[in-house]
C-alpha cells in the first residue's frame, strides 16, 4: 500500500512522466528516430451503470493473466487540514479485514495464493485498489476486492495498530531525502494549500484521526458515481460487467461528493526552502507550475520534458552528469492535476557543488527558452515518448489504468492513437513558447543538505 505509485504513473497523459531525457544534434546531423514504433493499440469499452458507476474493458485475449482496478476520485486534495492523511489512512484499512474475507492474512492469501499481486495507492486526485491475478481467478479478484472496498470491517482495534503503521510510514519517507525532497517542492509550490502538503498526512493529523471520521469520509467520497473499475485482459465487456456489477453497493445520502479547493498561482519570487540536515549529498528540487492534464498543452510539456531530462540522452544528464560531472542522479518531471501541474527537477550532488549544480540546472531552463529544438532532437524526444507509450500496452496493469485513469479523472477516454497524433503534432515553436512561458514564472527550490543559508540557491534562481 502506497502513497505513490509507478501504477498511477502509468496514466501518462495525465499524471506524470518522469526521469531522464535528450541531446542537442547539429542541423547538419541525419535524423535518426524517425521510424514510428508499429502499433496496435487495444480497444476499450465503457459502460456507465444504472447505479452511476462506470466500467471499462479492454478485451486482450491473448494475455495470460487480468487486471482489475477500482479507482476513485478522492486524494489528498479532498482533505481539509484536519483531516489531513484520511484518504491515505483509509486505504490502509481496507487491507485489514472484510465481511468474508475476516482479517489482512486472509484477504492476503487469497490473491498471493494464486500468484497474484494486490495493491493500492494514494494520490491527489485518486484513489486506485488493483488486483493483477492469472485469466482464470478474474471471478476471485472482483470478490476480493469488492468485500475489501464494499464491506470493511475497519475494525477499531486494527485502526490503531495500522495508525501506528502509517506513522513509520511517515517517518521513513522523511528519512529518505531523495523521497522528501520532493514533497518538501511541492509544499513550496503551493504553500499552506492541499496541493502542497504530504499525501499522507502529518504525524499530529494522523493521530488525531478516528473511525467516525473515516466512515464520514467513507460516505462522502466512496460513491458509486465517484467509481470507475477498468478490467484488461482475455475477458470481453459482458463478462466484465457481469462480474462487477453485484459487488457495487450504494453509499451516501444522495448528495454530491465534497470538491476540492481551486490551485494557487505559482510563487511571485523566486523562494528556497532549505531542511538543513546532516546528509553525504545534497538533494534538490526545483522547478514551476506547469499544465495540467486538462490543458490543450499537456503533450506539449511532455515533449519539452523528454527533452530536458527523460533519459540518459537528455541534455540535463548529458550536461550536469556527463560533462560536468556534478550529480549521478538527475532528471526531470511532470505532474499534472485538474487545474495546475508542475515541471520539476531533481538533482542528488556533493554539498559542495549543490549551488553550481542548480545553476547548471538553470542554465538548460533557459536554453529551452532562447534555443528552439532542433528537428532531430525533437523527433526523437516524439518517438521516446511514444514508444514508451506504446510499450506499456504490453502489459494489463498498464492498460486497465490508461483507460481507466482517464475516465476517472477526466470524465474522457483519449485512445492511445488519438494521443499520439497530438504527440506528432507538437512543432519546435510550441515547445519554445510553452517554456517561455513557464520560465517567466519564479523557480521554486527544495533543499536537503547540510547548510545553514539559502543565499547561494537564492542567487541562481533569482
Amino acid at each position: 500500500m502506497l502513497r505513490h505509485t509507478n501504477t498511477l504513473l502509468d496514466i501518462v497523459p495525465l499524471i506524470n512522466t518522469a526521469r531522464p531525457g535528450s541531446k542537442s544534434a547539429k542541423a547538419s546531423a541525419p535524423l535518426r528516430y524517425t521510424q514510428l514504433v508499429p502499433q496496435s493499440p487495444p480497444n476499450y469499452r465503457l459502460d456507465t451503470l444504472a447505479t452511476g458507476a462506470r466500467v471499462v474493458s479492454t478485451e486482450l485475449a491473448d494475455r495470460p493473466s487480468i487486471t482489475m482496478a477500482i479507482m476513485f476520485k478522492v486524494g489528498s486534495r479532498y482533505e481539509s487540514d484536519q483531516e489531513a492523511g484520511i484518504s491515505h489512512f483509509l486505504e490502509h484499512m481496507f487491507f485489514k479485514g472484510s465481511a468474508r474475507y475476516g482479517g489482512a492474512k486472509q484477504i492476503a492469501e487469497a490473491i498471493e495464493g494464486v500468484g497474484g499481486v494486490l495493491n493500492a495507492a494514494t494520490d491527489k486526485e485518486l484513489t486506485m485498489y488493483w488486483a493483477r491475478v492469472p485469466k482464470t481467478k478474474a471471478k476471485l479478484a472482483i470478490d476480493v476486492l469488492g468485500d475489501m472496498l464494499f464491506q470493511p470491517l475497519l475494525d477499531p482495534g486494527e485502526l490503531e495498530k495500522e495508525r501506528l503503521v502509517v506513522l513509520e510510514e511517515l517517518r521513513m519517507y522523511q528519512d529518505s531525502p531523495q523521497e522528501y525532497v520532493h514533497s518538501l517542492f511541492e509544499q513550496i509550490s503551493w504553500p499552506n494549500h492541499p496541493l502542497g502538503r504530504d499525501v499522507g498526512g502529518t504525524e499530529a493529523s494522523v493521530r488525531a484521526l478516528t473511525r467516525d471520521d473515516l466512515l464520514r469520509y467513507l460516505e462522502e467520497h466512496y460513491l458509486l458515481r465517484n467509481l470507475v473499475v477498468t478490467i484488461a485482459g482475455p475477458v470481453t465487456h459482458d463478462e466484465a460487467i457481469g462480474l462487477i456489477e453485484p459487488y457495487l453497493k450504494p453509499r451516501g445520502n444522495g448528495a454530491a461528493p465534497p470538491s476540492f479547493l481551486p490551485s494557487i498561482g505559482n510563487g511571485q519570487r523566486p523562494g528556497v526552502l532549505l531542511k538543513s540536515k546532516k546528509t553525504e549529498q545534497a538533494h534538490v528540487c526545483l522547478g514551476v507550475h506547469a499544465p495540467s492534464y486538462m490543458d490543450k498543452d499537456r503533450h506539449v510539456i511532455d515533449i519539452l520534458n523528454c527533452v530536458l531530462g527523460e533519459g540518459m540522452s537528455s541534455r540535463l544528464f548529458l550536461e550536469v552528469r556527463e560533462k560536468l560531472g556534478l550529480a549521478y542522479d538527475v532528471h526531470s518531471f511532470v505532474n499534472k492535476m485538474y487545474d495546475t501541474g508542475v515541471l520539476g527537477v531533481y538533482a542528488g550532488t556533493e554539498p559542495r557543488q549543490a549551488a553550481r549544480a542548480v545553476g547548471a540546472i538553470v542554465g538548460q531552463l533557459r536554453r529551452l527558452c532562447d534555443e528552439p529544438v532542433d528537428a532531430a532532437e525533437l523527433t526523437k524526444a516524439k518517438e521516446f515518448y511514444k514508444g514508451r507509450l506504446l510499450l506499456q500496452m504490453e502489459s494489463t496493469n498498464s492498460v486497465a489504468t490508461w483507460y481507466g485513469g482517464q475516465e476517472a479523472l477526466t470524465g474522457k477516454i483519449q485512445d492511445v492513437d488519438e494521443t499520439v497524433a497530438e504527440i506528432d503534432a507538437v512543432t519546435a515553436d510550441d515547445v519554445r513558447r510553452i517554456a517561455r512561458e513557464l520560465f517567466s514564472q519564479a523557480l521554486q527550490l527544495a533543499v536537503i543538505g547540510p547548510f545553514r543559508s539559502e543565499a547561494p540557491f537564492l542567487k541562481q534562481i533569482g
